[in-house]
């Protein structure tokens, strides 16, 4: 699957969970900024995916990561961390 077409909005993720859910596989879900993303995300992440059939990660909005991080955050766009973070492999 290609990175970008990891990245989907939240109502087609949820469509795309109800659909996997009706076939009988265990869907996960998880979510974070992953503005400064290092080794400790990329182990959290591969751990929740190995729990489960298919896993929907949430992506905070940079309004939010402005809310949690404060005026300099995030470093990178929302758009951006979406591309890094589908393109890992969990």
């Amino acid at each position: 699957m290609e990175k970008t077409s990891k990245i989907v909005s939240r109502d087609v993720a949820a469509a795309k969970s109800l659909q996997l859910k009706a076939a009988g596989k265990l869907v996960g879900y998880t979510s974070g900024v992953f503005d400064l993303l290092h080794p400790g995300h990329v182990r959290y992440l591969e751990d929740a995916r190995a729990q489960c059939d298919f896993l929907i990660v949430g992506l905070n909005s940079d309004l939010s990561v402005r809310h949690l991080k404060g005026p300099t955050r995030p470093i990178c766009t929302e758009s951006d961390r979406a591309v890094v973070v589908a393109g890992l492999t969990s």
